[in-house]
């Protein structure tokens, strides 16, 4: 089918569902129609192969409004075998959405209705900034991949915080929490992470520090000065500890997928020094694999999807052992599957989130992943996704 012939259908089909949403007021009758098997088979066979013809950041953006206007499908069941409960937080199940999908908060309901346990938003900075140059974002179909280069584009603190205090006035399922970065511009790395944590924590169930987005030159140097970043590191959780009311939003730290073995040692020196709450393991990366055949494999930025999956992999269980698994840790980068997913808890993964694989195999794969998951929990004798963190890495 001609892509003008394709993207024309998918805007009648699009025109026609808003038209049923607003004929449609009761909102429990739309979120009926919503979580239908049909609604969901449209979202990833039309839906989804329609936005891949545009350019990749309209598409992206297309996706943030249908979600912000409750257009997205809505989950409607899950198994009870993954709830699981981390930092005293209760989670419906451990899939999450990484930080880069809803960078201003826009989105948040629609996001949790597709299934997710919880949603990371951001990277937020304490002003706006626009980040760098479109085009900015680049698909790899052949490899399945996605190659970014925004540069913490960011609406700032101020107005992702009034959305965020509006957002937990509204009852909902799931949790949020929110990545926090420093403005290009700034020299003040401590005193931004400190004012996110003041605008923004209140409203957060926790809080990742970024310091390891390939897009910005400030965060390599931060991660080559070992002082710095703890003294940054320490100064946030004391920052949280002393501005914040109980209960107190857990501290992350995001970590890159290529750090050599002293490099893992040192930032696993840093998370138990400081007394961090958890990891995320591990961001995008600049680097790339001579197995990449698109065309776009050479545009700079961070490379996210499967070529990543072997080096977080391996960053994550190197983290988990450097810490004595007493540090719960969120695992990203190349999930795809619910055998994905399970590797990454056996490694020892409390937690994870996906992104890049949603662009090619769109919202049903939220489902897919849990239900795999539960039955190859259920398959080798685990009650909980608890009992099987780390079982491959002790």
């Amino acid at each position: 089918m001609e892509k003008s012939i394709l993207i024309r259908n998918v805007a009648t089909i699009g025109i026609t569902i808003v038209i049923v949403a607003v004929v449609v007021k009761n909102t429990s009758i739309w979120n009926y129609v919503r979580s239908t098997p049909a609604y969901w088979f449209l979202a990833d066979n039309v839906g989804v192969p329609a936005l891949r013809q545009l350019d990749p950041e309209v598409a992206h953006k297309l996706t943030i409004l249908a979600l912000k206007h409750k257009m997205g499908p809505v989950e409607s069941e899950q198994a009870a075998t993954l709830e699981t409960t981390v930092w005293g937080l209760n989670f419906r199940n451990p899939v999450g959405l990484a930080a880069g999908f809803d960078k201003q908060a826009l989105a948040m309901d629609g996001l949790l209705k597709l299934g997710f346990g919880f949603i990371e938003i951001g990277g937020v900075t304490p002003q706006p900034q626009p980040g760098n140059p479109k085009p900015r974002m680049f698909r790899l179909t052949e490899d399945k991949s996605v190659i970014n280069r925004f540069g913490l584009n960011s609406d700032g603190q101020e107005a992702v915080a009034a959305r965020l205090a509006n957002f937990q006035k509204q009852p909902h399922l799931g949790i949020v929490g929110v990545n926090l970065a420093k403005n290009t511009t700034s020299n003040d790395i401590i005193g931004d992470y400190k004012q996110g944590v003041r605008s923004l924590g209140g409203n957060v169930d926790f809080i990742v520090l970024n310091v390891s987005c390939p897009n910005v030159a400030w965060t390599s140097e931060l991660s080559k000065d070992g002082d710095e970043l703890a003294n940054m590191v320490c100064a946030v959780k004391q920052e949280r500890d002393a501005y914040l009311t109980n209960p107190k939003p857990p501290i992350l730290i995001k970590l890159g997928p290529n750090m050599n073995d002293d490099a893992k040692k040192h930032m696993a020196e840093i998370a138990m020094h400081c007394e961090v709450d958890g990891l995320v393991v591990a961001n995008t990366t600049s680097e790339r694999p001579e197995t990449l055949q698109s065309k776009h494999s050479k545009e700079t930025g961070g490379l996210s999807g499967p070529p990543v999956k072997q080096a977080a992999l391996q960053t994550l269980r190197d983290m988990y052992r450097l810490t004595n698994g007493k540090i719960p840790i969120i695992g990203v980068g190349g999930i795809e599957s619910g055998a994905d997913a399970y590797e990454r808890i056996r490694a020892g993964a409390s937690l994870l989130e996906i992104y890049t694989a949603l662009v090619y195999k769109g919202p049903g794969l939220v489902p897919k992943i849990k239900r795999d998951l539960a039955a190859l929990l259920h398959k080798d004798g685990f009650d909980s996704v608890a009992d099987a963190v780390g079982v491959d890495t002790k």
